[in-house]
């Protein structure tokens, strides 16, 4: 190991070549929102911990679509001084047709405006995880970047530690915290969850702009440190796909991009195609116009709800984040970061009692589970876990039919010839019906998706 390489011992270390063994208390592995929140919880409650990163710092690896939700975060530091790009002033939701049609329903509620701004706000992951993880590591977490963990080590059935790609990189500590994301695979190498299905995984593609600050404010109508959130959804979005797109505004830029069933881009519809389309409609062209683009990332989202969750704890183990599904995806509704840093909390309290009592098996960690359940987290998942099921089934009507609907009706009713408004509200209408099956059809689909905005 070279002198510049970050060394596998804790702060003031005497010893040349430490033991590792045994010396932590826990072993998290992933920097992301998960694991430094549990890695944070568990030094709160006076443990030992390690921090493993496999990139060069935490957030280097960690992608998302924009915005970061802080209700937890609030409760574990104070981040009245972290690197948040913009607070969230306005929500878009769009419905995109293959023709550029946009039909769109905007917000901006005054309560936005007010700290602490529905703890809704954009920001950039390298900043804003090397922020965090720095937060952790000032209540005692020893954090450990470039180091890739291979493996856990075993005892029987018992999780002991990993295995890390060093020399003499086997680490063991009573619990191992895996919070290695959506490509989780150490635990599918452990047999700790399957592989998930492909209609279970979503996959994401992401571009970023750079526009001059004054440039951002002007095109999303924004003022001080204000941003927008703009959902999209329609054929015009994600093509034949089931999926949408979003653009985010930071503060000198723009993201944008789609996601949609890796199942339909293992179909034919490549991502790129599918980005280059979404970035080229009418509706959001002129938002991006003139950008000089300085990022491309992509990574896979599960999205299988809470059916799809795998086990949580393990003797000596625990899941969290999105290595545990905790994704929500409801259409208007989509979460992830509240829900990670959410797991990772209740991992590290769980897990600090536990070896309190002097124990790290299956039962002693169960208040992680139990205690996730409870929360916010599951409660979403089981509320919509219909979403993706009804959306498939329906995906004709909802990404071509309905969008086409939408702009036919607009158009039909607010247009301007010598018909009365009469006539062409009862054309719009009969397009509208004409799309959704008639009247029957209506309501049976209003009761099927009444549940989006329950």
């Amino acid at each position: 190991m070279s002198e510049s390489e970050p060394t596998l011992q804790k702060p003031n270390h005497q010893t040349e070549t430490p033991n590792y063994d045994d010396t932590y208390d826990a072993i998290v592995v992933g920097a992301g929102l998960s694991g430094t929140a549990a890695a944070l919880t568990m030094a709160r409650e006076g443990l030992d911990v390690l921090l493993l990163e496999r990139g060069p710092a935490p957030g280097t690896k960690n992608v998302f679509g924009g915005v970061l939700y802080t209700p937890t975060i609030r409760e574990l530091v104070d981040i009245d001084d972290a690197p948040l790009e913009r607070y969230i002033a306005e929500k878009k939701f769009s419905m995109l047709s293959a023709d550029g049609d946009e039909t769109a329903v905007s917000m901006r509620p005054s309560a936005w405006s007010d700290d602490p701004h529905n703890d809704s706000y954009t920001v950039l992951r390298r900043r804003f995880d090397e922020w965090f993880a720095k937060q952790a590591e000032e209540a005692g977490v020893t954090l450990i970047t470039e180091t890739t963990v291979t493996d856990v080590l075993r005892d029987g059935d018992t999780i002991v530690g990993v295995r890390t790609d060093r020399p003499d990189g086997e680490i063991r500590a009573p619990v191992v915290v895996l919070a290695e994301g959506a490509n989780s695979l150490v635990s599918e190498t452990a047999g700790l969850k399957d592989r998930p299905d492909r209609e279970d995984v979503a996959v994401s593609v992401k571009e970023v702009f750079k526009l001059n600050r004054e440039t951002i404010d002007d095109r999303f109508h924004l003022d001080g440190d204000a941003g927008a959130a703009y959902h999209y959804f329609g054929e015009g979005a994600v093509g034949e796909a089931v999926g949408g797109g979003f653009v985010y505004t930071n503060k000198r830029t723009v993201s944008v991009g789609v996601a949609y069933r890796i199942e339909d881009a293992a179909q034919g519809q490549t991502p790129e195609a599918t980005l280059d389309a979404f970035e080229s409609h009418p509706a959001v062209a002129p938002l991006v116009r003139g950008g000089r683009r300085i990022e491309y990332s992509a990574h896979a989202i599960p999205e299988g709800g809470a059916d799809a969750m795998p086990d949580l704890v393990y003797d000596g183990a625990v899941v969290v984040g999105d290595a545990a599904g905790l994704v929500l995806n409801s259409g208007v509704h989509l979460e992830g970061t509240n829900m990670a840093v959410e797991s990772g909390y209740h991992a590290g309290k769980a897990i600090a009692a536990a070896i309190e009592d002097g124990r790290t098996d299956e039962a002693a960690l169960a208040a992680y589970p139990r205690d996730l359940e409870d929360s916010f987290v599951v409660e979403n998942l089981r509320h919509y876990d219909w979403f993706h099921r009804t959306i498939a089934t329906d995906r004709q009507f909802l990404f071509e039919d309905l969008p086409r609907a939408l702009a036919d009706a607009e158009t039909e009713y607010f247009k301007m010839d010598r018909s009365s408004k009469e006539a062409h509200t009862d054309a719009a209408r009969e397009r509208l019906l004409d799309a959704t099956g008639g009247w029957v059809g209506a309501a049976k689909r209003a009761w099927r998706f009444r549940r989006m905005l329950s």
